[in-house]
């Protein structure tokens, strides 16, 4: 009977192995995950207590035409109520607490921005529809700066759609192009994010969790603090098959035969590798030193152009770094006096982003309880701050150096709460910091080929799944890239019939086109 052996336990890897069962016909006992850290879910992640401070490094939005995604999850149940499965319960979610934010953009004076219009020149518009039409190869290896001039940077769409992605304006092209096209339909709502969907809790305890108890109850095993180290693959370069596994458990080598009716799908690189936490008194401690996730793509990849470029995403930190924060507050004050400013019940007001942050700082205060575990009178919320080697406004130091407490101190700067208020939040708030080096590293500029094929040519047994693996059209930073990986590297090595469905084209719908540039043209 063949055996699947599958290299991580994020998204990608959970949802592959949902499929070798679900489609491929496999047993759960046949199917290995080799996971280097103590948790699954890779970047899915959330943690501590209420009473330590909760930790989250960061969430992500999901929205109706996830068609990969909601899939999957069509068919697995929730912790909840066994009846109902997780698509389920995110899209009634959805049509019960949709959110209609109005505070989307803060300015420098507390006020909130007037998003009715993007704050395009001619220009702005004209450089906008020429990186939509372009074709993709014309945009290979350069920057949004390369195609966008000084004041677009400057527009209340550029606030919304980085701060909302997470783009830079040194980051790809081909991938804010690829945003432009795939998003193009929410566009028109974009400023209130009610086309965006959530998951009801954070997507550990919504995703990774029902996932993860699915594929026990199957028989999948796991195994955690297990360090895939390299590949042996058969001599020769007509076709790639893996022979061998190498790997670390317990400080000790080991070896897997793998035969060419096994498969071996290889989560390569990692968006939150060397993540490190601060606490609320101290601030996260430098990145460690790079896991198994970029040394294994990097072995894999010596002498090997199919197997992509891993130096196009792990060489610029300074461009691919930022730091989110959790807090963790036994008093409801933060959050009564962000639903009174907002306008909004909190979890109906999605993000808020002040522009004139020098750290252009986002916060969050999503639907509670935000952890399943949450107990009552607890809150929690989030953010990040797209900046974080600049001097803060009020802290005058980078927020890659400042404490849990320095940063709240900075979020309350931009905020028109009053001393009271701010004092109060501070004396009952835990905040814990969180450093990632390259959580924005697949957006960084790159070429064709520097990610490889989900399925190499010639592969017989392996493929690479995940944000660094390439699928056309779609993007990554989504949960619907990783999913769309795990299908596709499941369907095409085991020959199924059934195959992802299309990657959602709305730029070829002329409504959704005529709504977009309706939008782009509001003064």
């Amino acid at each position: 009977m063949a055996k699947a052996y599958l290299v991580g336990s994020g998204i990608a890897a959970l949802s592959a192995a949902t499929f070798l069962i679900r489609d491929g016909g496999f047993q759960g006992s046949d199917i290995h995950l080799f996971e280097g850290q103590r948790n699954l879910g890779g970047s899915l992640d959330a943690g501590g207590t209420a009473n330590t401070g909760y930790t989250m490094r960061g969430g992500r939005m999901f929205e109706a035409e996830y068609r990969c995604t909601y899939d999957l999850l069509s068919g697995i149940p929730t912790l909840d109520d066994p009846s109902v499965s997780v698509t389920q319960e995110i899209l009634a979610g959805h049509e019960e607490f949709a959110r209609d934010d109005i505070a989307r953009l803060v300015d420098g004076d507390g006020k909130i921005v007037d998003t009715r219009s993007m704050g395009f020149t001619e220009h702005d518009r004209l450089d906008l529809v020429r990186c939509l039409a372009a074709p993709e190869g014309h945009l290979d290896g350069k920057r949004i700066t390369d195609c966008f001039g000084e004041h677009f940077f400057t527009t209340n769409f550029w606030f919304l759609w980085c701060t909302t992605f997470a783009f830079q304006p040194w980051h790809s092209a081909i991938e804010f192009r690829r945003y432009l096209r795939r998003f193009i339909h929410l566009l028109p709502e974009f400023a209130s994010l009610s086309g965006i969907h959530r998951t009801r809790y954070n997507q550990y305890d919504s995703i990774v969790r029902p996932l993860t108890a699915w594929l026990r109850e199957r028989g999948v095993t796991v195994h955690t603090g297990c360090h895939v180290t390299d590949l042996g693959l058969m001599p020769g370069r007509r076709s790639t098959t893996v022979t061998t596994i190498y790997l670390s458990r317990g400080g000790l080598d080991e070896k897997i035969t793998v035969s060419p009716e096994d498969l071996v799908l290889v989560t390569n690189g990692s968006m939150t590798d060397a993540s490190s936490l601060g606490s609320h008194t101290a601030a996260p401690p430098p990145a460690p030193h790079r896991s198994d996730a970029w040394l294994l793509w990097h072995r894999l990849a010596r002498g090997r152009d199919d197997f992509g470029n891993p130096d196009a995403f792990d060489k610029h930190v300074k461009e691919s770094r930022f730091a989110s924060f959790t807090v963790t507050a036994k008093d409801p004050a933060f959050l009564d006096a962000l639903e009174k400013f907002s306008g909004r019940e909190t979890g109906r007001g999605g993000l808020m982003t002040f522009t004139d942050s020098n750290w252009l700082l986002t916060i969050v205060a999503n639907r509670r309880p935000v952890y399943r575990d949450q107990p009552e009178g607890v809150s929690v919320w989030w953010g990040y701050g797209l900046h974080p080697g600049r001097a803060g406004n009020h802290t005058p130091k980078p927020m890659t150096m400042c404490s849990g407490r320095e940063i709240l101190e900075e979020v309350l700067h931009h905020l028109p709460f009053g001393e009271p208020t701010a004092a109060r939040v501070l004396q009952t708030s835990t905040v814990v910091p969180c450093l990632m080096p390259y959580v924005t590293s697949q957006f960084l500029s790159r070429r064709r080929g520097d990610r490889p094929k989900v399925v190499p040519e010639g592969s017989v047994n392996l493929a690479f799944i995940g944000q660094f693996a390439e699928v056309p059209d779609d993007v990554v930073f989504t949960v619907e890239y990783s999913v769309r990986t795990a299908w596709t590297a499941v369907a095409q090595l085991l020959g199924l019939d059934k195959h992802p469905p299309a990657v959602y084209k709305g730029h070829h719908d002329p409504h959704v086109l005529a709504a977009a540039l309706e939008t782009m043209h509001r003064r």
